[in-house]
């Protein structure tokens, strides 16, 4: 397929529009994710400190990032939760009178 022929779809941001190119299975997960980050950069830009679209854009994607890693970190530390509450009840399961 050539690029010419690549479904695309228009998202904005910081006021600006692109066209990115993207699936028509996708579009809903792109146009989600692109109001996120418009979100994210509004935010930053809002606070007058940080004028250069760059520079927001990268702030945005720093702090997305960050709350991408704390997000496992706290899914990985449940799961761990999780096991340890399993092996207990396993071991308790085992221990039990009668087995």
């Amino acid at each position: 397929m050539s690029d010419s022929s690549r479904p695309t779809i228009e998202i904005t941001l910081l006021d600006r529009q692109y066209v990115i190119a993207c699936p028509p299975d996708e579009e809903s997960k792109l146009e989600r994710a692109a109001r996120y980050l418009d979100r994210a950069m509004q935010g930053i830009h809002a606070q007058g400190k940080v004028v250069d679209r760059e520079k927001v854009a990268i702030m945005a994607a720093l702090n997305i990032a960050n709350e991408l890693l704390e997000t496992q970190d706290e899914q990985r530390a449940g799961e761990q939760s999780l096991s340890e509450l399993n092996q207990r009840l396993e071991k308790a399961l085992s221990d039990a009178p009668g087995r």
